[in-house]
């Protein structure tokens, strides 16, 4: 009766697509990955390396651990169903629903990043230039600085529509250079960069090797240590893998349970004080949150959240207008801190004392000069624990250097497993948030769940990088075993047969992926002439007969008529559109809410049920220093405390330096 029933499939148990056939090929379709990458009006490129099924695992660990823990003290379990498509909703697209939501008649083409990944001298170097500021360094660097005061340039979109004059401006100045020098160059201008990562050269980067992330695997290859290390607790060594058909003993746990919230919320009484920003470290906890973990997410009104300047929309009040920010953030109580002040570091260790989790994702030195390293946390409190998600980790070579999802791809090897066979890298931009994140939501539930064993709390260290290394882990590992650089296969697929984009009549994009024989069978009983081919063997002829038969019909009409006969396949939707389906409607994965200044706004729900129902999220992502008086009342401040340190400049509700209107 305490068991934990967990389901992971393409769109889970529930709704009207339920059983459609489906892969992570055709889900990243479906949520308008695919049509967003590449150059506008050529074949675009879907993310390689099966990545989504990495995302699906990484959202649905820490919720089955988080249940299974609180089912042992309760004595009753539950059925939790994830559904693969909800959770690449989350990964594959940065919220374009509510970006649709904010701007319906904004709805950028297929664009590559620039700069992104661009030729050095002896290789590949990786930029990311997210912010304006870093558009603004990186223009400084290659000598360009009347790009820097060209408002056209802001935007990728604005660099994509100029992109042939960009390139080659930029890439005469990288080609000068090798890439060790573009990187220290890079770093000087606190640009996010790093090498472009191979399965030959990635195990060997000095950061990596100085920090011991590559470890033997018993059967003689070279693999990533999990993404998450624990000052207290010891992780399980590797074991071999069993054979077919044999038994290995497994060592008897040693984890006990501890949580004691009811089995749907599991997390009830977990205190977390959330110092993270931009998207990683936002999105696991607001995971830990939905299981029920009370939650203040502390904010400063002088450096906002980075994300909240993010999303490109020129408007009054434009930082309540980041579709990442309200998706990462939805339901979170906000306090406002200037933490450069005392006041509002006094306020802060208050906030620690009373919690056991304290999550940061800051580069590592930020945290150290406010005064909230590991020793700090424990002066104030030893029984919390204290969650880091950094870029590179809190030591090595590259501990201080920025970095982005976007960085993570290249350097990890992702972007070398997407774009065409012909053609350079492509980031798969953003998964690597939400899989670090989730690793360290998961490592956070085994922190709180072993505190009462330990006595105390501990440090867990969860690394951007490490997380983007775990799920590129095939390429170390195929080098290292067999001595194969695996390389781009555009949008085929070594484990697909066939697998690609095919136009339809009405010019759109229709994804097909077959993985076996029987669905291969049910493809021939639609399309003359594909029985007499290899599906493997004669994959370009299989190809050609695709395109035939996709260009004689409307795309919606291809699918459908591929999908009744069992096949995986789906139109390549643009992703502001991604929401609007019966099977999000059938489940309640969006759930609009009334925002006080954006109006309304279709949150993403997390991509699971519990017994058949929808976790809620709460009220809308807050606005800034909503809750700031709420949360400073609950520390026992009275109201002329409150309005002195806002008279101060502690506290605040609009960004320092931005004019009231």
């Amino acid at each position: 009766p305490s068991a934990v029933i967990a389901t992971l499939a393409p769109f889970g148990v529930s709704g009207p697509w339920a059983d459609r056939p489906a892969s992570e090929f055709t889900l990243q379709a479906m949520v308008g990955s695919t049509a967003a990458r590449g150059v506008p009006g050529e074949e675009p490129v879907a993310v390689g390396g099966e990545l989504g099924d990495f995302v699906l695992a990484a959202f649905s660990a820490p919720a089955i651990l988080a249940a299974t823990l609180a089912a042992q003290s309760r004595g009753h379990g539950a059925h939790l169903d994830f559904s693969q498509f909800e959770a690449m909703m989350h990964a594959f697209q940065t919220y374009r629903p509510i970006f649709a939501a904010f701007a319906p008649q904004l709805r950028p083409d297929a664009l590559i990043e620039i700069p992104s990944i661009e030729p050095a001298a002896d290789g590949l170097v990786g930029f990311c230039c997210i912010t304006a500021q870093q558009w603004q360094d990186f223009c400084a660097m290659i000598g360009a600085p009347d790009w820097a005061e060209d408002e056209s340039l802001t935007t990728f979109e604005g660099r994509m529509a100029r992109r042939d004059e960009l390139w080659r401006r930029i890439r005469t100045f990288t080609r000068r250079y090798k890439v060790d020098e573009l990187v220290e160059l890079a770093v000087a201008f606190r640009i996010p960069v790093g090498p472009v990562g191979t399965g030959d050269v990635v195990a060997g980067l000095d950061h990596f090797a100085q920090r011991g992330v590559f470890v033997d695997n018993p059967h003689g290859f070279t693999q990533p240590r999990p993404p998450y290390q624990f000052s207290r607790s010891t992780l399980a060594p590797l074991r071999r893998a069993p054979r077919l058909g044999e038994a290995i003993d497994t060592p008897a746990a040693t984890l006990r349970a501890s949580l004691t919230g009811d089995v749907h919320k599991p997390l009830d009484g977990v205190r977390i004080v959330d110092l993270s920003s931009f998207w990683a470290g936002p999105i696991a906890v607001n995971l830990l949150r939905v299981l029920g973990a009370e939650v203040v997410k502390v904010e400063s009104h002088v450096r906002l959240d980075g994300m909240r300047w993010a999303s490109g929309l020129q408007r009054e009040q434009r930082w309540e207008f980041s579709p990442v920010y309200h998706g990462a953030n939805v339901g979170k109580t906000v306090v406002n801190l200037d933490l450069e002040t005392e006041k509002g570091r006094a306020v802060l260790r208050e906030l620690i004392a009373s919690s056991d989790l304290v999550f940061e994702n800051f580069s590592p030195r930020v945290v150290e000069r406010w005064g909230f390293a590991w020793d700090d946390i424990v002066a104030i409190d030893p029984l919390v624990s204290l969650v880091r998600v950094p870029a590179f980790g809190l030591d090595g070579p590259w501990r201080d250097r920025v970095g982005f999802a976007m960085t993570m791809e290249q350097v990890s090897g992702l972007a070398n497993r997407t774009g065409h066979v012909d053609g350079p890298p492509l980031v798969p931009r953003g998964p690597v948030d939400t899989i670090a994140g989730m690793h360290a939501a998961f490592a956070a539930v085994v922190a709180v769940s072993q505190r009462d064993r330990l006595g105390v709390g501990q440090l867990v260290e969860v690394p951007l990088i490490e997380g983007a290394l775990a799920v590129a882990a095939e390429q170390v590992i195929a080098w290292s075993a067999y001595g194969e650089v695996l390389e781009r296969m555009g949008n085929r697929s070594a484990l697909a047969a066939p697998q690609g984009l095919y136009r339809s009549v009405d010019d759109e994009w229709v994804a097909i992926s077959v993985r076996t024989n029987g669905q291969f069978e049910a493809l021939c009983s639609l399309v003359q002439g594909l029985d007499n081919l290899d599906r493997h063997g004669d994959i370009d002829a299989v190809d050609d007969l695709l395109d035939d038969f996709s260009r004689l019909r409307l795309a919606e009409d291809s699918v459908e008529l591929l999908v009744a006969a069992g096949v995986p396949a789906a139109v390549c939707v643009h992703a502001n559109d991604s929401a609007e389906t019966a099977q999000h409607a059938a489940r309640g994965f969006v759930q609009p809410m009334e925002h006080e200044i954006a109006g309304t706004v279709p949150y993403l729900g997390f991509p699971m049920q519990i017994d058949g129902e929808t976790y809620r999220l709460g009220d809308p992502a807050p606005t800034l220093g909503q809750h700031t008086a709420q949360v400073l009342g609950s520390l026992g401040l009275d109201d002329a405390e409150i309005a002195d340190l806002q008279a101060q400049g502690v506290t605040g509700d609009w960004p320092k330096g931005v004019p009231r209107r």
